[in-house]
């Protein structure tokens, strides 16, 4: 099994699909054709390249036995930018194995889900004993900005009794997670104009508003004196009943002796139920090239998470409003509303997702912790919107360590083994009881 495994896995992550940057388009086609003979090489009889506007997506289907369920697995090729190069202590789209990790973008999220998949097939010689179908998107990291329709136009091939969304995170290495809630995301562009060209700060400044100063007094308006979220109409009343070790999240999140947590509650209910509020990018003039001027025009990308029970584009209304009410002395505000995806609840009471959760405590030696997610998946939402009667069993294969969309991204071989092993009961439990469950 491990061959095989990291050989795929090996394949994948040379591949640089990096979803954000338009140079790399060629390289989501290639891993889209690359994943889809894989597929076949695993003995897939239907395997589908479909095209996307942004991205291609890749299919492939086994049909089930006379009475037997169908469960889509899915997972995504798609992946981050690598950021600073220098950060990395292995070369990014090279697969490393160092000590029990395997380091490479797109280990963890989520090329490591498509080799597990693979693994899975491999298991059962190419003739899983209920209807497997391989669901593999190619823009999940920009949002699934096309997800809703591409569902809508293909919702015949992903049709599944079950849905298997291996795009978490794993409470621990070596204990395995089902995720009951996920926030959503959704963006803006936020400009400021306040002058219809450059002046000098010493004639001006002290009576004339430059665009930065006013643009910083708005983003701050973002937040409580604790670091709360500050959007009137933006909160959660979800909480959940684990949390969080304070000093090990504090040392795996690399936050620094003196600084301060955000926000109050637990840890984990501000990270899975409760809103968040991140400037992720700033245009205006850098420190290099920064003079004595009262500068014209400044913007920022802000990013928020959205608390389950709410959409994301009333969150974008709330977020608009806000930046209406508050904007600083009468500045020209523009906000350019961006990508969109809403937050998802499921339920652990069905009995396909029971079988999941028996099969993954064999595998694993311990039930799964029930957890949220503080990251989105914009997928689970419209899946639940076109197939409302279908069970959801949201797992994973990385960890709090694995670093994922940031630098020496890396996920535990063995927890992949073990969830190889985990998805392999759960298709033999489905076929013994397919009175059961079928």
């Amino acid at each position: 099994m491990i061959e095989s495994l990291t050989r795929d896995l090996e394949s994948m992550v040379s591949c640089a699909s990096v979803g954000a940057l338009v140079d790399h388009q060629h390289d989501l086609r290639y891993s889209a054709d690359l994943i889809a003979q894989m597929l076949r090489d695993v003995g897939c009889p239907d395997v589908q390249v479909l095209e996307d506007p942004y991205a291609p997506a890749i299919v492939g289907r086994f049909p089930p036995p006379p009475g037997a369920p169908t469960i889509c697995f899915y997972a995504h090729h798609d992946v981050q930018p690598i950021g600073d190069p220098h950060e990395w202590e292995y070369p990014p789209f090279e697969l490393m194995k160092v000590g029990g990790r395997l380091f490479g973008r797109g280990t963890a999220d989520d090329k490591g889900a498509i080799a597990v998949h693979l693994e899975m097939l491999r298991a059962f010689d190419g003739n899983p004993p209920v209807g497997v179908t391989i669901f593999v998107e190619g823009e999940e990291e920009i949002g699934s900005p096309n997800i809703a329709s591409f569902l809508h136009d293909h919702q015949d091939l992903i049709r599944a009794d079950a849905f298997v969304i291996l795009d978490s995170v794993n409470w621990a290495q070596g204990e395995p997670s089902y995720t009951v809630a996920l926030r959503g995301v959704c963006d803006a562009i936020i400009e400021i104009e306040t002058l219809d060209h450059p002046v000098h700060s010493g004639q001006f400044g002290g009576v004339l508003p430059d665009a930065l100063t006013t643009l910083c007094r708005l983003l701050a308006s973002f937040h409580t004196e604790s670091g709360e979220c500050a959007i009137e109409g933006i909160q959660s009343h979800l909480s959940f009943d684990v949390d969080y070790d304070r000093d090990s999240f504090r040392s795996t999140s690399g936050l620094l002796d003196g600084v301060h947590e955000l926000g109050e509650g637990t840890l984990a209910d501000r990270l899975w139920a409760q809103p968040s509020v991140t400037v992720i990018g700033l245009d205006t003039t850098s420190v290099e090239q920064s003079s004595n001027t009262l500068l014209p025009t400044a913007r920022a990308r802000v990013s928020m998470r959205v608390p389950p029970g709410m959409e994301a584009n009333q969150a974008l209304d709330l977020l608009v409003a806000h930046c209406e009410k508050n904007v600083p002395w009468g500045a020209h505000l523009r906000v350019i509303r961006g990508n969109a995806g809403d937050p998802a609840q499921v339920d652990t009471d069905g009995p396909l997702v029971q079988a999941g959760i028996r099969a993954h405590s064999e595998a694993f030696g311990r039930p799964p912790v029930i957890i949220g997610q503080g990251g989105a998946i914009p997928l689970v939402h419209e899946l639940r919107e076109l197939f409302p009667e279908a069970e959801f069993l949201i797992t994973a294969i990385c960890d709090p360590d694995s670093r994922m969309h940031g630098p020496n991204e890396s996920v535990s071989l063995q927890d992949m083994i073990a969830t190889v092993e985990a998805q392999v009961g759960f298709l033999k439990s489905l076929a013994e009881n397919v009175d059961e469950v079928g």
